[in-house]
């Protein structure tokens, strides 16, 4: 479990964010206060695959790399002062909107900020962190991200 926050705008809905080598990114949200949780965007019926895995329709967090926001933002600097292309890796921390309690914001690994305006279902690079001027010079470090000179 990297994280849980529940939403400021509905007592009863709460988030989770987890991620292992073997079932890989998984976002749960609860409406009932955590007495039961769904993998948002899995149709009922339909939560674990035949061997019994967690779906996690809800699960896909793609960079943007559309001409007008995203072309130009496809590297970082990695460890060894190359260039590095951005990948994703696992949802770090959960943010609920203070009024909406569909919308919730995601940050991740690589340094990425994403939102879902369905309760989780789909979610949406917001590019701007990403696409910040000093974006191709952060690296990862031991508390995120740094950015070298």
């Amino acid at each position: 479990m990297y994280h849980l926050k529940g939403s400021p705008a509905d007592a009863n809905r709460l988030y989770a964010s987890q991620c292992s080598g073997w079932f890989g990114q998984i976002i749960q949200r609860s409406d009932d206060g955590g007495k039961t949780w769904i993998q948002p965007g899995t149709p009922p019926g339909e939560r674990t695959t035949p061997e019994g895995m967690p779906k996690g329709e809800s699960n896909k967090f793609v960079y943007d790399t559309s001409a007008p926001t995203g072309k130009s933002l496809t590297t970082h600097q990695w460890y060894d002062g190359t260039q590095h292309p951005w990948e994703f890796k696992r949802v770090w921390h959960l943010e609920p909107s203070p009024t909406d309690p569909d919308t919730v914001y995601a940050g991740v690994e690589d340094a990425a900020l994403f939102r879902s305006k369905d309760g989780g279902k789909s979610w949406h690079e917001l590019s701007g962190l990403r696409g910040h001027g000093t974006g191709p010079r952060w690296q990862p470090a031991p508390v995120g991200c740094a950015s070298t000179p």
